[in-house]
């Protein structure tokens, strides 16, 4: 029975959220098939199998967090078994001290039958042989619960009075102990196991999270694992309890309903992309101390200059918008003010610049805001980055980016004028310099001409919003970039002087 355990998407990650199972119990795999898909803080992740054979059990439910290297998924390859019943259910066995010349005989470890095939430790592989096993000196069962007993014995030893201290072998006082094989307790029903006063709880950190997410006071949950250990069904049957028992205020509050008996509130998790959107726009909020600049522009030029690049022939088939004229006015413009395309070095105290511009563009998708980017945007042509930034949005839009499209970035666009707004305060995607907001195009009334040929003419107008980051650059800095930008907006021919 193998076991696939959950990898590093990457980026260093820690857990990812199972979306959904492309395979059921029962299915026939191949090494490489596609069984799961998983969702991080960064992008949706396809994962292959890499074992063939039959899926035997589905260990994480759709929906449920899962820290990287638990396990997720078990097949039967259709080998025959070696280990015993707690290695098939992914537990290590723990082998008793033997006695010295004792021999490592078949069945010693994985119990396997006789003629079988025997797991070895160390030597020279595997053999056949007879399952033969030296008699142990007690063979009288030691019964279960007496081992968690004897642990929590030796530790109130330090501080019982040797004449109330029970042996170590036995149950403490007011325990019962139980044939091997009996009924085992259901969750959060047995007794509780002793416990120091303010002892540390015993959970592992996955039912620690999920009580914290459903509001549990580990101190409250009855531990029916080995040696008192809370288990994730313990939080869970308390939490239920708790929700039918004694009302409790967040379940009140969950179950609030307005004067029309319709639900009052709907409680979204905050995981995935909205969760690491959240603690990087609070990290940059508190940590790059941000100032902001406004530019007003007539950018008749640039949309003139759109429409020809789309009645070209080698732009047949590919979407040409005004985010491509600013994209590439960016690029130029960092050419001269490299400053914004840098980032803060804390640690090493530097200021890092960055050589190539990875050119990050945001945007919105069902799972949340995307910011992948174009590697070496500095080095593309009009046509090569309409095609790169099309795929990258039309990939974030449907969920796919992956955690490399959206790492490394140097300098971001943020593009509200697609939904009608005129102008926005953008905040940093750390560790950039800079991020530029692009307003809504409009056509507006605007003074062109000078001196006696002044007139109003209606124009294609937009707003350009830049923040950057103050330990970066100076007030002089990001002023000469933003007025680089509007300039090629105004006439895309001053490009040729960059």
């Amino acid at each position: 029975m193998k076991q696939f355990r959950l990898p590093d998407p990457g980026e260093g990650l820690v857990e990812a959220e199972i979306v959904t199972w492309r395979v059921a119990v029962g299915d026939q795999v191949k090494v490489n098939d596609i069984v799961v898909e998983i969702e991080t803080s960064k992008s949706l992740v396809e994962l292959p199998t890499p074992y063939a054979g039959t899926v035997s059990a589905l260990l994480a439910d759709e929906g449920q967090m899962v820290e990287v290297g638990s396990p997720i998924i078990s097949i039967d390859d259709g080998t025959p078994s070696t280990t015993g019943p707690a290695d098939a259910q992914g537990g290590a066995e723990v082998a008793e001290a033997a006695d010295p010349g004792e021999e490592i005989e078949a069945g010693k470890i994985g119990g396997a039958a006789p003629g079988g095939r025997v797991a070895v430790l160390v030597g020279y592989g595997p053999r056949t042989t007879d399952a033969k096993r030296r008699p142990r000196k007690s063979t009288a069962p030691e019964p279960v619960p007496e081992r968690a007993h004897a642990q929590v014995a030796d530790t109130f030893s330090t501080q019982v009075p040797v004449s109330r201290r029970a042996d170590s072998r036995s149950p403490l006082p007011g325990h019962q102990s139980e044939p091997v094989g009996g009924p085992l307790p259901g969750p959060g029903t047995a007794p509780a196991e002793p416990r120091l006063e303010g002892g540390a709880v015993l959970a592992k950190p996955p039912v620690r999270k999920l009580a914290k997410d459903l509001g549990i006071d580990l101190g409250s949950v009855r531990g029916t694992g080995p040696g008192g250990v809370i288990t994730r069904d313990d939080v869970q049957a308390s939490a239920t309890g708790a929700a039918t028992s004694t009302g409790s205020a967040e379940a009140k509050s969950r179950a609030a309903t307005d004067s029309t008996g319709d639900a009052a509130e709907t409680r979204i998790p905050i995981k995935g992309v909205r969760k690491l959107t959240a603690e990087a726009m609070v990290a940059s909020a508190f940590t790059a101390p941000h100032v902001t600049e406004w530019l007003t522009c007539d950018v008749t030029a640039a949309m003139e200059l759109l429409e020809r690049l789309r009645s070209r022939r080698e732009f047949s088939g590919v979407r040409v918008s005004p985010l491509l004229l600013v994209a590439k006015a960016v690029c130029l413009a960092l050419s001269r003010t490299p400053e914004l395309n840098s980032s803060w070095d804390a640690a090493a105290n530097e200021i890092v610049i960055k050589h190539r511009v990875n050119l990050g563009i945001a945007a919105a998708t069902p799972r949340g805001l995307m910011v992948p980017n174009v590697k070496g945007a500095q080095d593309l042509g009009l046509l090569d980055l309409a095609v790169a930034i099309n795929d990258l949005v039309s990939v974030a839009k449907d969920g796919r980016t992956q955690p490399a499209d959206t790492a490394q970035g140097t300098f971001t666009i943020t593009n509200v004028g697609v939904f009608g707004v005129d102008a926005g305060t953008p905040i940093l995607n750390p560790p950039e310099a800079g991020i530029l907001c692009i307003g809504a195009i409009d056509r507006r009334p605007w003074v062109v001409g000078v001196g006696a040929e002044e007139r109003i003419e209606p124009r294609w107008v937009t707003t350009l919003a830049l923040s950057f980051d103050h330990r970066l650059v100076d007030g002089e800095q990001g002023s000469r970039f933003l007025a680089d930008v509007a300039s090629i907006l105004r006439d895309p021919g001053l490009a040729l002087l960059f």
